[in-house]
């Protein structure tokens, strides 16, 4: 008869589900075994030893890299395995940089919260090496290697998940040390500024550039107008910060928070995706019809580290790329060149300020082609994070505030820009506007628009998703990715002749910007589709779920920019791509 599949974990039956280690297994039963180098949606690295266990017949294993087996015996918590762990954290924490209290990472380190876990209270061992240099050559990310505990978190994210690998361990013994090739700095590697292996350092070896210093002095000066523009996926994720559930959004506390700091106009990127659907879609619309595939696939053009990415290393299909600025730079690009708000065109005492999940944006607003006369369309671009820790500065009651609405008319949004913030929606997006483009005309030459505004086809978690959709008698095919080892394979497939798609939608992070490097964390998959669904449910309740369906943006084509794809659409709302390795090339 076959051994029932069952466990003994510290005393307690616990029945294998699946799962692929003894790691799973016993935070299956409740215990919580820390750990530096385990990643659930990553490879088994096994290299910081803090989740030892006692195994009988075994002795102490990793529990991570060991797959259970029926009828073991494991202990967790030995006087043996404690010692074991608190040695490892001392010998961490002697050649680690511990000015933990001016550290950007205090209170959300999980060194030192596993050190103050386990009562580590003296360091037995050396005083550490001599400081080496901060690499603050990008505009998005700091990497400090002298608190870089060689977990290999950022390693592995970066070659596994977004299959570009510019980080890697280097030397032995005492000299072990992550970097890029040859100990270059940042800027000078194929860095896309993604972010993803901030999301997952466990210390503050990799950081986000803080650029709040640079908005508390704007907000200070008397003779500057600050406006914001808020992104649709930090509405879902700020809560979090302030002890909220993944998904609780309430974005009138955001709009409030920010005007309780000082901002003049406080203003939605939502507005401006919008207006990336209506052009984005005459765009593609433009080269389905007309029969020239050697445009298609229309690649999406929203995410700065997805386009960084194919300048860099597949210049090949730059082509295919859509023109369209991502909604952030549209809305600077309208607010500083415009008199959209009312100001001068000049635009110079406004100062913009992008609220944004996404370190990428902060070297997106760097670029040179977005700014003019050299002043950068976007000003400054702060993540969640940075917001989160502006409103703690000043002692803002988070939860006490009242919901404010955004301002007009760059503030009212339809549930097609919310949903920009998902992998997914912006592909999404662009059907309900075709779906309308590509209806039958009456013979009055009319267009009766499809009822349809649910695609669930593009929706879901898969790294690649492909559909099928019939609008107007014309089927589209199209491709969904999110990570940038996921687009590889797309482009991959592609490339062989594998593959052929019209429409083409890439987000560099996992789940979309829901899961950017600015989110707060842990930005695992279960949290990712808990702040999925919270925009889907903010879609679900607009009254416009169109983005031609806006009366504002309806207003500013009639007042400013004629139609989609006019002369002055493509000045403001435009760009180029360039390979950036020929001159004129701004990837930052």
């Amino acid at each position: 008869m076959a051994m029932e599949p069952v466990v003994t974990i510290d005393g307690i039956s616990v029945r294998i589900e699946g799962e692929r280690n003894l790691l799973e297994l016993v935070r299956k039963a409740g215990i919580d075994l820390p750990t530096f180098c385990y990643h659930s949606e990553l490879s088994v690295y096994g290299a910081c030893r803090m989740c030892v266990v006692e195994v009988d017949r075994m002795g102490v294993v990793s529990s991570c890299t060991v797959p259970p087996q029926p009828g073991m015996v494991v202990r967790t918590n030995t006087e043996k395995l404690m010692e074991i762990r608190r040695t490892i954290l001392e010998l961490l924490l002697a050649r680690h940089d511990r000015e933990c209290t001016t550290c950007t990472k205090n209170g959300g380190c999980r060194l030192q919260s596993l050190a103050q876990r386990l009562g580590v209270r003296d360091i037995r061992f050396g005083g550490g090496d001599a400081k080496r240099p901060l690499d603050r050559s990008t505009a998005g990310i700091v990497r400090d290697p002298n608190k870089c505990i060689l977990c290999g978190d950022c390693v592995r994210v970066c070659g596994e998940v977004q299959g570009i690998g510019i980080l890697d361990f280097a030397f032995r013994g005492a000299n072990a040390a992550v970097m890029p090739a040859f100990n270059r700095e940042l800027r000078e590697v194929d860095c896309v500024q993604c972010g993803q292996c901030v999301s997952v350092c466990p210390t503050a070896a990799l950081t986000i550039k803080d650029d709040t210093s640079r908005v508390w002095k704007a907000l200070g000066n008397p003779k500057m107008k600050v406006i914001a523009q808020v992104a649709p996926a930090v509405r879902v994720a700020l809560g979090e910060e302030f002890g909220h559930a993944p998904g609780w959004a309430d974005t009138g506390k955001v709009v409030a928070a920010l005007k309780r700091l000082g901002f003049d106009m406080v203003l939605d990127t939502a507005f401006t995706a919008d207006l990336t659907v209506v052009e984005e879609t005459a765009e593609f619309v433009g080269r389905l019809v007309s029969g020239d595939r050697s445009r298609l696939p229309q690649f999406t053009s929203c995410c700065p580290a997805w386009v960084k990415y194919v300048e860099q290393r597949h210049p090949e299909f730059l082509p295919n790329l859509s023109t369209c600025r991502s909604p952030q730079q549209m809305f600077g690009s309208l607010v500083r060149n415009t008199p959209v708000l009312g100001e001068a065109e000049d635009g110079t005492d406004v100062f913009v300020v992008s609220i944004m999940p996404c370190t990428a944006k902060k070297s997106e607003a760097a670029r040179e082609e977005f700014s003019r006369d050299g002043r950068p369309d976007v000003d400054v671009v702060l993540t969640t994070h940075e917001l989160a820790m502006m409103i703690r500065q000043v002692g803002i009651d988070f939860d006490q505030l009242p919901s404010e609405p955004f301002d007009l008319p760059l503030g009212m949004a339809t549930g097609a820009g919310m949903i920009f913030g998902n992998t997914g929606g912006v592909a999404e997006a662009v059907l309900r506007a075709a779906a309308s483009l590509l209806a039958p005309a009456d013979a009055e030459g009319h267009r009766h628009e499809a009822a349809r505004l649910a695609f669930e086809e593009v929706r879901g978690m898969d790294g690649v998703r492909e559909a099928s959709v019939e609008l107007g008698g014309v089927t589209i095919r199209l491709a969904v990715a999110h990570s940038l080892g996921a687009a590889s394979a797309v482009l991959e497939a592609i490339a062989e002749g594998k593959a052929e798609y019209d429409l083409v939608e890439v987000m560099s992070c996992p789940g979309g910007c829901i899961g950017g490097a600015g989110q707060p964390v842990p930005s695992h998959i279960e949290v990712r589709k808990k702040r999925a669904k919270a925009l889907y449910g903010i879609d679900k309740m607009q009254m416009l779920r169109r983005a031609h369906d806006n009366p504002f943006v309806t207003a500013l084509y009639d007042r400013l920019l004629g139609e989609a794809g006019s002369e002055k659409a493509h000045e403001l709302l435009h760009t180029h791509h360039v390979h950036a390795g020929k001159a004129g090339s701004a990837c930052n």
